[in-house]
């Protein structure tokens, strides 16, 4: 049994049904009902629903499974908590293996998300536990495109000059698949998980106008109004740690470059990483066949 934290999140939705297309018995957590139904209707019959970072909850989870993948919420306040406490209920009660996603360069100490994240590899170095652990770079994600679709306006949250390398969360869960189910191969290893391509915003403004065919405006925003964009209507003062993580990303990726590279990722997957322009295309079909499924409701 294969328990993957955050079962409908990002990496979640995609992990979980090729889990499934591998035969493997996936047991799932996540925070809601509605989550829970949607994970049931793909296949899933272990559904644990609740705060994975209460201690109930964890236990009920982790009991009787042989492999963990875990993906931290990256905004949750307690995430170096629920990364510690996972591994321990882990090494309690026996499991085989833990697959950590991580990110890439979790060295860098003044991203507060990368610290937290470092944290936990380390003592997940220090369980015991056979690990493997997986470093994605920033993830090429539907958010960051819909208002290209919709308002032809692509926006990051720090300078339009600097590089930044990307991976498909595609790729990363493929390569999830392949740690969980070949656990032998993949023991004690820690991948960078890197596409091809540094890009300035203005580079990928311009794949994304190409893709659409019509210019595409590339602004730069403030952190606070990517994470209104992210959590919605909830209070500000509510998000002080989401709020802190925001700028700290906006501060560092405004000084330094965030690039990868992809030759592990490129050895791993057996073929080339999906490409931005790849990406882009990919989701803007999807985007046009929702259009058009609501233009005949």
């Amino acid at each position: 049994m294969i328990l993957v934290t955050a079962g409908f999140g990002n990496q979640g939705r995609l992990l979980v049904p090729k889990l499934l297309a591998a035969g493997q018995p996936v047991r799932a957590c996540v925070q809601s009902k509605s989550s829970a139904e949607s994970l049931r209707t793909l296949g899933v019959q272990d559904v644990v629903v609740g705060d994975i970072s209460e201690p109930a909850t964890m236990q009920r989870a982790v009991y009787g499974v042989d492999k963990i993948y875990h993906v931290g919420p990256t905004v949750h306040p307690r995430e170096r908590d629920m990364g510690f406490a996972i591994v321990d209920v882990a090494r309690a009660e026996g499991v085989q293996h833990f697959v950590f996603s991580s990110v890439l360069h979790a060295i860098i100490t003044d991203l507060v998300q990368h610290e937290i994240k470092r944290d936990i590899e380390e003592h997940l170095l220090s369980s015991g536990l056979e690990f493997t652990i997986l470093q994605p770079s920033n993830y090429m994600l539907p958010l960051k495109l819909r208002p290209a679709f919709e308002r032809g306006v692509f926006e990051l949250s720090w300078s339009l000059q600097r590089r930044q390398s990307l991976v498909d969360l595609g790729d990363v869960t493929d390569v999830a698949v392949a740690a969980l189910t070949d656990s032998e191969r993949h023991a004690a290893a820690t991948y960078e998980l890197v596409a091809p391509g540094r890009y300035t915003a203005y580079e990928l403004g311009d794949i994304i106008a190409q893709v659409l065919g019509r210019t595409i405006e590339v602004r730069e925003i403030d952190a606070d109004t990517y994470l209104a964009a992210w959590v919605g209507d909830t209070d500000p003062r509510q998000l002080t740690h989401q709020i802190s993580v925001m700028r700290a990303i906006t501060a560092r990726y405004s000084s330094h470059d965030f690039v990868g590279n992809s030759n592990v990722l490129t050895w791993l997957l057996g073929r080339p990483p999906t490409s931005f322009e790849e990406y882009v295309r990919r989701q803007y079909d999807a985007f046009n066949q929702e259009k058009a499924r609501e233009a005949i409701r």
